[in-house]
């Protein structure tokens, strides 16, 4: 469907989009997840060909009197923030059962039902997937990007460009907005919209999932406090003691209730842990690290600037490495590849494993500054010699992803190369 006809709006192409369409063509029904304003409906708009808003009120009042009518249009059908209706589920089941089509409907939500109503009646019908917001190949039309996630799993070497990003750009897209509207905002605008994202997720979206009191202000405190925990093993006990600043009497077990409902509300997400077999005696650490939805809504809810950070290279640091594996799983997705992380008992750690169905690995090491390669190198190497490869394969890649460095690859074959650079 046309979304300029259709919303007013031009499309700016994703890198869900060929997911999106491989999946309609495997199962009769795809629900397509993500934050609010991740650009969902665009998407979905994009490859459907008709549609029912369920948050309108008009079409409210249709599905109180008929609700089997709003399955009716032509196909795929997008049905849009369903979760307002949570009994559309039941209903597109049944449909999809009806026949033998792939292809029927599409379902956007940004936020899960707590009830969790599709657990268990959608095996078989049903394929989900996740929008997250743009990374910096979609933000920038690939404009830079020279080193294909895809190809480095394949064999293919990138060109050696040795024309390094400036810091300042480096913090300036890091500061863009993965959020389609925001994209084109003055950063001075889009962190102002941001703040009042956090507001609106603090004040109003979580009421949305769950029947709770809460202060918003403690919301917001906690949203901070993760934003400052980004790319980190952060315990809910660590938290709990940022968050008493604002709520004196706060316990852990609400902390990590909180922390459960921003991740049904695709605020937070959890980078899980890798447990390869070992050379080592090592203990394979499994705490998942936790990022938010986007590096630019972490640093507006630090009230962190581009002054800011770049006076402080070490909450920069922070948040261009939650901005690497923000891109990296945004990027894998189009290859079915997951992005975790590996750290065990003796400290030893990669900063993103992306592992694909088949098996194959690649191991990236983020290091901001180009002149900390040789670093990244090192360790890499070191950590690596620990894998038993015998069992885990060898990996496909070693790559660092770096803010201001080259594009290479290194003597001993580990590729190097800015964010800026990677595509899907």
């Amino acid at each position: 469907m046309d979304t300029k006809e259709a919303l007013g709006r031009e499309y700016r192409p994703r890198v869900i989009d060929a997911v999106l369409q491989q999946a309609l063509a495997a199962s009769g029904a795809v629900v397509l997840e993500g934050a609010r304003a991740c650009g969902k409906t665009m998407t979905a708009m994009r490859a459907a060909n008709s549609f029912a808003f369920m948050d309108d009120a008009q079409t409210r009042r249709l599905f109180d009197i008929a609700p089997r009518s709003l399955l009716e249009g032509a196909t795929p059908r997008l049905l849009d923030e369903w979760q307002v209706a949570p009994e559309l589920w039941n209903l597109v089941r049944r449909a999809v059962d009806t026949t033998t089509h792939p292809g029927q409907f599409i379902l956007t939500g940004s936020a899960v039902p707590t009830d969790d109503i599709t657990r268990h009646t959608g095996a078989g019908r049903f394929l989900r997937l996740r929008e997250r917001t743009m990374s910096w190949w979609e933000k920038t039309g690939g404009r830079a990007a020279m080193v294909s996630l895809a190809g480095l799993f394949s064999g293919t070497l990138p060109k050696t460009d040795l024309a390094t990003p400036d810091l300042g750009d480096v913090v300036e897209g890091l500061l863009r907005p993965g959020f389609p509207a925001l994209t084109g905002l003055a950063l001075a605008q889009s962190a102002a919209r941001l703040r009042g994202y956090v507001d609106d997720v603090a004040r109003t979206d979580i009421q949305r999932i769950a029947d709770i009191r809460h202060e918003p202000a403690i919301v917001k405190h906690l949203i901070a406090a993760l934003a400052r925990s980004v790319a980190s093993e952060v315990t809910y006990k660590t938290l709990t003691a940022d968050v008493r600043v604002v709520a004196p009497s706060i316990d852990v077990e609400t902390v990590s209730a909180y922390v459960r409902l921003l991740e049904h509300l695709f605020i937070v997400e959890a980078q899980s842990a890798w447990a390869p077999a070992l050379r080592s005696r090592a203990r394979v650490r499994t705490s998942p690290k936790l990022h938010l939805v986007d590096p630019a809504l972490a640093a507006a809810a630090l009230g962190a600037g581009p002054q800011q950070l770049t006076s402080d290279p070490a909450t920069l640091g922070v948040l261009f490495e939650s901005a690497v594996i923000h891109d990296l799983t945004v990027l894998a997705s189009a290859i079915e590849g997951e992005v975790r992380h590996y750290r065990d008992s003796y400290g030893k750690e990669i900063d993103a494993v992306i592992s694909l169905p088949d098996g194959r690995w690649g191991a990236v090491e983020v290091k901001l500054s180009g002149t900390q390669i040789p670093a990244g190198v090192e360790s890499l190497t070191t950590v690596l010699a620990q894998i038993d490869t015998q069992a885990m394969g060898e990996p496909a890649f070693r790559l660092i992803v770096t803010g201001t460095g080259p594009t290479l690859v290194t003597t001993d074959g580990t590729i190097t190369a800015p964010l800026a650079a990677l595509a899907p």
